[in-house]
């Protein structure tokens, strides 16, 4: 059964992978929809004076998936393409990521209907604050907890952390991670993310027998994760052979500057105009030879148009569901791909930010040596159980992570039971 409210392609293909997980399981139909929808969505008009004097008016969301294992946690992104549909998929992926990696949090997920380099910064300021202002009633430290996702960064998490905070009277610094570190924010975050995929590549190259120090990476999308995730590859001998972002792709088989390329990236906010290779294009640059691929931008990038044609040896999946089920069902039968799946491979970030949760309500703060040990040990722990998993039921590394998710979730539910 399929929710109209949500209806979009990437909800469904996130239903569809529930469903499968479901049915290996043997759950219940109850269990498998108590599971699947979301437990709580909100739809706000967000109207702000832009600095010509007009008044206009955005469109925002956030899904609350799953409140059984403790308050919903998800990131905030800023997109013109943003849906109702994508925002509860990535919320309900978030549920299983967090099941799966151990953290007591359900699954959230919030988007502003925006293109936020179209906004000067005293509108960018006026839109994050009445996004948060909209969500008072229903967010806080022990409710929903947000982030950074695609579109916005440490400064509007402070904006939102500050709206909260004068509405309640006193500083809430944990009703929001991925804050700067002088509000509170944890060493580590902002990269957290990029380091849990290098770390996961690595180890999946030592399992592969195959030296970090002749492998090639390709990646799809140059933002916080990309390029975080390339920086830390670079630093364990890999070599980066491709980058873009949605502006303009690179290319050089002997290796790019990714420090000229990140430090580039920083400075425009965009690729467009860096000289570090050759051009290539977005369709073109997934196509490419080399040991690892990873797309760390946007869902379903990888489409059964384009899976026969990639030519890894590891598919790395740093974004939200970027590989279609019809694609994953190819790569499950008919290639040698290893897939690091999406909600163990982009764990990172939810882990610090759980650290960071953890250092606000203590008022306690851990060095970044502490946090990067904390982060790979529970990476580690997650890794095992995704490989016992793989082996006991016979399935492909995505449905294995899938399924752990999932069935922590029904047991949870199944033991705080239903309220009469």
């Amino acid at each position: 059964m399929m929710n109209s409210l949500y209806q979009s392609k990437v909800f469904e293909m996130a239903c569809d992978q529930h469903a499968k997980a479901a049915e290996i399981l043997g759950l219940s139909q109850e269990q498998t929809e108590r599971t699947r929808f979301p437990k709580r969505s909100l739809s706000v008009s967000l109207p702000i004076e832009l600095d010509s004097g007009e008044i206009k008016i955005f469109e925002g969301y956030r899904v609350q998936h799953n409140l059984t294992m403790g308050p919903t946690k998800g990131g905030l992104r800023f997109h013109p393409d943003v849906t109702i549909g994508e925002v509860a998929a990535l919320a309900m992926w978030m549920s299983w990521k967090c099941a799966l990696v151990g953290l007591p949090y359900g699954g959230a997920k919030g988007g502003v209907v925006v293109n936020p380099s179209e906004l000067s910064a005293g509108e960018l300021e006026r839109l994050s604050r009445r996004y948060m202002q909209e969500m008072i009633p229903f967010v806080g430290p022990q409710t929903d907890i947000m982030a950074p996702d695609i579109g916005t960064n440490e400064q509007i998490m402070a904006w939102m952390m500050d709206t909260y905070s004068l509405y309640q009277g006193h500083t809430v610094p944990a009703v929001i991670t991925g804050k700067p570190v002088a509000l509170g924010g944890s060493k580590g975050r902002k990269v957290a993310t990029g380091a849990g995929v290098s770390y996961l590549v690595v180890k999946q190259l030592e399992a592969m027998e195959i030296p970090v120090d002749s492998a090639t990476v390709v990646i799809q999308g140059f933002g916080n994760v990309g390029s975080n995730a390339a920086l830390a590859l670079a630093n364990s001998g890999a070599k980066i052979i491709a980058i873009n972002d949605a502006d303009a792709g690179f290319y050089n088989p002997k290796g790019l500057d990714v420090q000229a390329a990140a430090a580039y990236g920083a400075e425009h906010k965009t690729l467009k105009g860096w000289n570090g290779g050759e051009e290539i294009d977005a369709a073109s640059l997934l196509e490419l030879p080399c040991t690892v691929l990873i797309p760390a931008a946007v869902e379903r990038v990888i489409t059964s148009k384009n899976v026969q044609k990639l030519k890894c040896r590891i598919l790395a999946e740093a974004a939200n569901g970027p590989t279609t089920n019809a694609a994953a069902k190819v790569i499950a039968e008919q290639s040698d791909i290893e897939v690091i799946p999406d909600v163990l491979c982009n764990s990172g970030g939810v882990i610090v930010s759980y650290f960071e949760w953890v250092q606000g309500l203590q008022s306690l703060f851990w060095t970044e040596e502490e946090i990067f040990k904390r982060l790979t040990s529970i990476l580690d722990s997650a890794r095992t159980e995704v490989e016992q998993q793989k082996e006991k039921l016979g399935v492909s590394r995505p449905v294995a992570a899938m399924t752990l998710g999932v069935q922590k979730v029904a047991e949870a539910k199944a033991l705080r039971g239903l309220f009469p």
